[in-house]
């Protein structure tokens, strides 16, 4: 492969990475916020506290991954978002409601801070459920036949359980007793609709594009990705068996439910880049026919070189410095 045919390539694997890092960093920060209604409002606080540092930033991830999909991919991009023109918008309103929600529900009086909790979890569930819609959306070639519809709802709808999970995992890492044991349980409650939702996902996509069937259903291919599967049911049910020992999460091993759910997060979206590859707009657009010209892309790979590792490092810093149990979210008088 030439110089020309690679740089499409690289910027498409930084396109991928940014909205990995997006789906599992923001991801359990929406969970977080969908699990929110549940807790009494002394626990609310500390869930909060616990996604404090880290949100606003993990948001970043998403601003770099549209942002190369604009400027390195701009046939895509304008397919995509003008497909998507609805589901983003409810996407960005749900986001918007949150970053309100979240600094209002700390000054608001008693009176007006369940409102804010409300809205704060409304946003989570918004912004989770537009991601849902988009993905399968996506996968369906953004057809608008009825059972790509059906598709995509039932995306919209189970994907928020799968940011619950995640949600769940970070808080059973960040806080501490009673808060932490009813973290256990809503994992527990989250955990088999989340796995029966992936299934299901995974069964289905081959039957809505023909060529995610060919490319997983055929040999020997489907003998050398069985090990994504396989690696998939192993975390599963390493999570499982975590939750179902309190023990072993007091003792400190309560990391293994989220570690567990990354994985299998990293993992779907492994397969997700096998079937749709070489497609950036899967049976519309390649990588090298939506990619901007070659003079462009070089200038956007300069770019691109300082940013994402400034942006690595600053998040690395931030989740060192922020580490730890959380405690409840307070600003001072003078701020």
């Amino acid at each position: 492969m030439s110089w020309n045919d690679v740089l499409p390539l690289i910027f498409m694997a930084v396109m991928g990475l940014s909205l990995l890092a997006y789906v599992v960093l923001d991801g359990y920060d929406l969970g977080v916020g969908i699990l929110l209604p549940l807790a009494t409002d002394a626990e609310k606080d500390i869930m909060v506290s616990s996604i404090g540092p880290f949100w606003d930033a993990n948001e970043t991830w998403l601003v770099l991954g549209v942002g190369i999909l604009l400027v390195a991919f701009p046939q895509a991009h304008g397919l995509v978002l003008s497909a998507l023109y609805l589901p983003v918008a409810v996407m960005l309103i749900g986001l918007i409601l949150r970053g309100v929600a979240f600094d209002f529900r700390v000054k608001a009086r008693d009176s007006h801070k369940t409102t804010w909790n409300r809205l704060f979890a409304l946003g989570s569930l918004l912004a989770s459920m537009a991601q849902g819609w988009m993905l399968g959306s996506y996968l369906t070639g953004f057809d608008h036949d009825r059972w790509s519809l059906l598709f995509s709802a039932g995306i919209a709808l189970t994907l928020p359980t799968a940011y619950a999970m995640l949600g769940a995992g970070w808080l059973i890492m960040k806080t501490w007793d009673e808060l932490q044991l009813k973290a256990v349980g809503w994992a527990r409650m989250v955990l088999w609709p989340m796995g029966l939702a992936l299934v299901g996902i995974s069964l289905a996509t081959p039957l809505v594009s023909s060529t995610v069937f060919d490319k997983w259903f055929s040999m020997p291919e489907f003998i050398g990705l069985l090990p994504i599967p396989l690696a998939c049911a192993a975390a599963f049910y390493a999570a499982l068996h975590t939750l179902n020992k309190p023990r072993v999460v007091a003792a400190g091993y309560g990391w293994v439910v989220f570690a567990s759910t990354v994985l299998i997060f990293m993992l779907a979206f492994l397969g997700l880049a096998y079937s749709i590859y070489p497609y950036i707009v899967i049976n519309k657009l390649t990588v090298w026919q939506a990619a901007s010209a070659h003079e462009s892309l070089v200038v956007i790979f300069i770019g691109t070189a300082i940013t994402l590792p400034a942006i690595i490092a600053y998040t690395i810093f931030m989740y060192r410095v922020f580490w730890g149990r959380a405690s409840t979210l307070s600003y001072g008088p003078g701020h």
